[in-house]
């Protein structure tokens, strides 16, 4: 995707993301950025829900529901006597 428009830094240093650009990364009023610097660019992206990712993101390992529940047992004994 290339798509640039030019904006302008408010007095506050406030930058308004164009609607057009907000619809194409699918972010939207609240949603989390991550900003940096590389030479002389900034450089702002969307940064992942953790929840987000837990529910729709890439799974890397299986468990069965025993095998959870076993260990949630094990970390509540441990948290709560």
């Amino acid at each position: 995707m290339t798509s640039e428009v030019r904006v302008r830094l408010s007095k506050k240093n406030t930058l308004y993301i164009p609607q057009s650009i907000t619809r194409a990364l699918g972010i939207k009023e609240g949603s989390a950025l991550r900003i940096r610097v590389e030479g002389s660019k900034i450089v702002l992206e969307p940064a992942p829900n953790p929840f987000e990712l837990a529910l729709k993101g890439t799974k890397f390992a299986k468990t069965t529901f025993e095998e959870f529940e076993k260990e949630s047992e094990e970390l509540q004994d441990e948290l709560f006597e």
